[in-house]
Formats: structure tokens, sequence, C-alpha cells
């Protein structure tokens, strides 16, 4: 809600956020509404609702899944007109954050300010929602409000004989409470809580209706040695690694990835003004650090099936014709992962190993056994072409049964099948390409190779 919303406002837009999801959303279970507190920050403007969906036995179809529903409560908050309203999935992983999307901190690097830094969260916000890739993007936080600023008179507090920690403790018990002790009512220990009735603390004009003891035992009024004036500042100080900041999360558009929208982040955020820094958090940031370990990883794994094949061959030319199948399997995995509408997810980037893997196995099949016809004395031509014919039907049986055991990863539904729909359809697209391929494309790729390896190694006719 607005910055200074009193509580009755925000239970008001909280009634219409629930009557959405329990009779226009046929999806839903039940629902838990909070008010005063939410992931942004607690005060009366802030709310939230938990809800539970049904079974997915019972919500079958894409249009029943959290993401359309999730869409269709969107189009729903836009009749609240006294608040923001988002409707959130979890984090895939628990802890790291408190949605899914995309959560990054606005770091205030050059000292320009609270009020040069919100001005230029401002301007991030307002480019993010005309950008087609976001989606969402929100501060999470609570706006700069109102605040009633109390100034003391030291000199005249301790003329009066009034004590600083006197001061603190009327104020901290009568306008914000304090515990006290504890009591047993019924054989349950209760505790007990003291502060001023409402009726006395409701407006800043009661602060000069309290009194505070001085040291002699007497009562004198706030109103003898303090003053109060409105000031207009944020509800709480939000840092980052000791830096002011504003935290800002987000989702990619429909269709788009995750790692789509960051960059496009990291793209707005270099035209916001000198000083303004961006940090990826939670589960960003670990998308982050994965996503720039992949070439690595991908390089480490063909240098080890590389090692390896030199070490089985006892040469360092072979193992390069059966390294040349793999990106056909690759082509084959991006190819399905492109037609079902997937990413290039964590999850997609372990069926890329494996798919690596996989093809190196079917070339490793047909090249050995071309190697051991090519030392019995035939051509490579003849050697390759044999080994393929003999090789045909373990190449085809063994690739069949491995398509086959990871098809129910490929069609698999309900909970979690976002990540097994990844793998699977990775390496059955790879799998299928790199066997399809490799029965052609391996025995001229032994060819070409010793052919060029063979003439590299001739010398050359003297002169």
């Amino acid at each position: 809600m607005p910055p200074g919303a009193v509580q009755q406002r925000t239970v008001a837009a909280e009634r219409q956020v629930e009557n959405h999801w329990l009779n226009d959303e046929p999806n839903t279970d039940a629902v838990f509404a909070v008010t005063g507190f939410s992931f942004a920050g607690s005060g009366q403007n802030a709310g939230m609702a938990f809800v539970h969906l049904k079974d997915w036995a019972e919500r079958k179809g894409a249009k029943n899944r959290a993401p359309a529903v999730v869409q269709r409560a969107m189009g729903a908050y836009q009749s609240i007109r006294d608040g923001q309203a988002f409707a959130l999935t979890p984090p895939p992983v628990q802890g790291l954050g408190s949605s899914s999307g995309f959560d990054m901190e606005l770091v205030d690097r050059g000292g320009i300010g609270h009020a040069a830094l919100l001005q230029a969260r401002n301007q991030l916000l307002g480019m993010a929602a005309k950008d087609p890739l976001l989606a969402q993007v929100r501060p999470n936080g609570q706006e700069d409000t109102a605040q009633l600023h109390l100034d003391i008179d030291q000199a005249k507090a301790a003329a009066l004989g009034v004590s600083q920690a006197n001061i603190n403790s009327t104020l901290s018990t009568a306008w914000g409470g304090v515990y006290v002790n504890d009591f047993l009512d019924r054989n349950r220990v209760k505790r007990v809580y003291m502060q001023g009735d409402a009726a006395f603390r409701a407006t800043p004009e009661d602060l000069n209706r309290w009194y505070v003891r001085t040291a002699g035992g007497t009562m004198t009024p706030f109103a003898s040695f303090a003053d109060s004036h409105w000031t207009f500042g944020p509800a709480r100080l939000e840092r980052f690694n000791g830096q002011a900041a504003f935290e800002i999360q987000g989702a990619p558009a429909a269709g788009k990835s995750s790692g789509a929208a960051m960059a496009e982040m990291e793209k707005l955020a270099k035209q916001l003004p000198a000083g303004v820094g961006l940090e990826w958090t939670n589960l960003s940031y670990q998308e982050r650090l994965s996503g720039d370990q992949a070439p690595a990883l991908y390089a480490i794994s063909l240098l080890v099936v590389f090692l390896c094949l030199a070490a089985l061959y006892e040469s360092w030319s072979v193992p390069i014709s059966v390294l040349l199948v793999v990106p056909l399997g690759v082509v084959g995995a991006v190819i399905a992962a492109s037609l079902r509408g997937l990413y290039n997810d964590i999850y997609f980037q372990v069926g890329l190993l494996t798919t690596i893997g996989l093809s190196a196995k079917n070339a490793i099949l047909i090249v050995e056994f071309a190697e051991a016809a090519e030392k019995a004395g035939k051509s490579p031509y003849d050697a390759a072409m044999e080994a393929a014919r003999l090789r045909l039907r373990p190449i085809l049986m063994t690739s069949l049964a491995f398509v086959a055991g990871v098809t129910p990863l490929a069609l698999s539904t309900g909970a979690g099948a976002g990540s097994q729909n990844d793998i699977g359809t990775g390496v059955v697209g790879g799998m299928i390409s790199a066997t399809v391929l490799a029965i052609f494309m391996v025995p001229l790729f032994f060819v070409l190779v010793r052919g060029w390896f063979k003439g590299r190694g001739k010398p050359k006719p003297a002169v």
C-alpha cells in the first residue's frame, strides 16, 4: 500500500486478493493472508497471502500450472487501485530468495546519497517497465515515508532533573511496548506486555500528555524539554556489503529465460548515473556463477575424453575422429530443446555433458574396430566401412535402449517435471542425432583424419 496507509486499507485490499483466489481461481485449495508483514518489510501498509494450490492430479494441462495461474492473478490484481499486488511463485531452491525470477541489488558505490540512489532506482524501474523482455520488476523494500522526529533539549532536561535513560524508557514502554514478566493462567505460562492505551498515542500531540519521572521523584511533561517535527525518509536502512542499496526483484517475460532477463537488467543498469552499481544476490548470484563455469566445464570434459582415448589407442590422431562426432549430438540436443520451448538452464547443461559421453561412445565402437582392421592390412576406407557394418547392430541396440530409458524423463509431468524434462529432452535429442549421423559420419571422420595425419608424416621428396 502507499506509505502511511492504515491497516484498514491494507485489509480491504487483501480482501480483494482473497476474493480472486477463492472465487475466481478454480485451482486454489486454501489461502492464508497476513496483515502487517511481508517479505518487503513490516508495517500497517504491508501484507501477504500464501496460496496453496490443489494436487497435481487435479490440475491437468498447461493452463492449470503455476505460471498460468500467476498470469491470471496478475491480470486480476489490476483492479486493485489502492495499492500494488504481485503474484509470485516460490524460488526453485528454498532459502535462496523469496520468489522465482531474478534478484539484484542496486548499490551506491560512489556515495551519491539516498535521494540520488532512489532517483536512479525509479529510473531503472521505469525503463524495465517498458522492456518487452522483463516482467514484474519491482522494489523489494519499503518506500520512504513520513516520520516524526523528536528533538530532546538536553540542557532543559538536565535542569529539570530528567535523565536520558528515563526519557528513552518512557518512550519505548508507552509507545512501543515492553515485555514485563510471565504469569500462570490455567496451567499455561503467558507473557505480560505493557504499553500505553491507543487513545493516548494516536497523534503526535499525544506526546505532550505523557510525563517523565525526574531524579527527585516528581513528574515533568515532555512538552517542557522536547519538541517534534515531521521529516521524510526511509522506513528502514537497506545495506548490501556495507553499502547503501535497494533490492529489486523481477521475472523474465513469457517465453524468455532468466539469463536473458538478467542480461537485459545489466544493459539497463549501464544507463544509470555514475556511482550506481549492480550486484546479483540469492539465486541469481548462484545462477551467474554456474553460468560462467559452463564453458570451462565443457572444455575440461572434452579434454578428459581426449586424454582417455589417446591412452586407449596410444595415438594422438585417432581420438580426433571420435571427438568430431560430439557436435552432432549437441546439435540434436539443442534442436530438441528448442522445439519444446526449453531453456539452457543447469539441468539442460547436465544433459549436454551426458550427450558428450554418449556421442563419443558410439564413435568408439566404430573407430576401435576400424583401427584393428587397418592394422590387419586394410586401407583406412575399407577398415572404416567394415567397422561401420560390424558395429551397426550394437550401436542401434545400445542407443535405442538408452533413449527408451530416458524417454520417461522427457515426458514426465507433475512436481519436479521441469528439471526432468530438461535433462530427458536434451539427452534424447542428442542421442538420436548422434546415433543417426554417427553411422555415416564417423567412418568419414576416421578416413579423413588418418589420411591427413599420414600425409603430414610423410617426408617430402628430395629436389
